[in-house]
């Protein structure tokens, strides 16, 4: 299997030749080229969903976004048709109410976050597993613990098949080292299949003290995987990038 974590950024037209529609065709290349199986995207919003969803014919493309009224930024996750059907799906909401949409914890930042959580079957192979798809707070690292130890609390009280193996990805906005990334390491029998990755969010490469370079995207595998090969999609193309982070891509069985 080839799993993807792609915070593919929100167009607000701020970034020149890195503006979402100069980066659109250099994307579906890459998704083309690589063929992932499962792709979690961050930072979707609606008119990115609808774009997915019109170019990316062989996946299926779900999830809601993060706000009251369902819009706003999306964790959207794709995946092959004729490779996965999908046993269940659904959002919640880090906060202490996580099935009240556009909730959040109280010492975060002004946007809500969520995770989404579907339960696929492998249609070769019959193996049944779970993903979960999220982007923590921007601005508070409480809110970003809170987060974490809400999904793994999800994890633990889940009933349907709830002894699964787990793909858990996502933009955490913190560092491998970082308070926030505890509970991550307190947990066992979780792998971090991007250890040692590096620098996974460039800013387009642009040297902003206010915004630095950092490593704060992930691949987390909970059990019955076998990691075989994490590598960064470092692609550019007349300086357009892929994203302002570098898409991390794990293979595994």
């Amino acid at each position: 299997m080839k799993y993807v974590t792609f915070n593919i950024r929100c167009d607000y037209g701020e970034d020149g030749d890195n503006n979402f529609v100069y980066r659109k065709p250099l994307i579906l290349e890459k998704i083309s080229q690589e063929k992932p199986d499962i792709i979690g995207f961050q930072e979707v919003r609606p008119h990115v969903a609808v774009w997915l969803k019109e170019n990316l014919p062989e996946y299926y493309v779900v999830g809601c976004g993060r706000g009251e009224d369902l819009a706003d930024e999306a964790m959207v996750i794709a995946y092959r048709k004729n490779r996965y059907q999908i046993v269940s799906l659904e959002t919640f909401w880090l906060s202490p109410t996580p099935y009240v949409p556009g909730s959040r914890y109280a010492v975060q930042s002004v946007c809500p976050r969520t995770a989404t959580d579907a339960l696929f079957q492998d249609l070769e192979s019959g193996k049944v597993f779970r993903v979960i798809n999220t982007h923590l707070d921007h601005e508070g690292s409480e809110a970003r613990k809170l987060g974490l130890e809400q999904i793994l609390a999800h994890l633990d009280e889940e009933k349907l098949f709830g002894d699964v193996p787990v793909i858990f990805g996502g933009d955490f906005n913190a560092e491998p080292d970082s308070e926030e990334m505890k509970p991550l390491k307190e947990t066992d029998g979780l792998v971090n299949a991007t250890e040692g990755i590096g620098i996974t969010f460039h800013n387009f490469h642009r040297d902003d003290p206010n915004d630095p370079q950092c490593s704060i995207d992930y691949i987390i595998l909970k059990g019955d995987w076998e990691l075989k090969k994490v590598e960064k999609w470092t692609e550019q193309k007349d300086g357009v990038c892929l994203s302002d982070h570098y898409p991390i891509c794990a293979e595994f069985i």
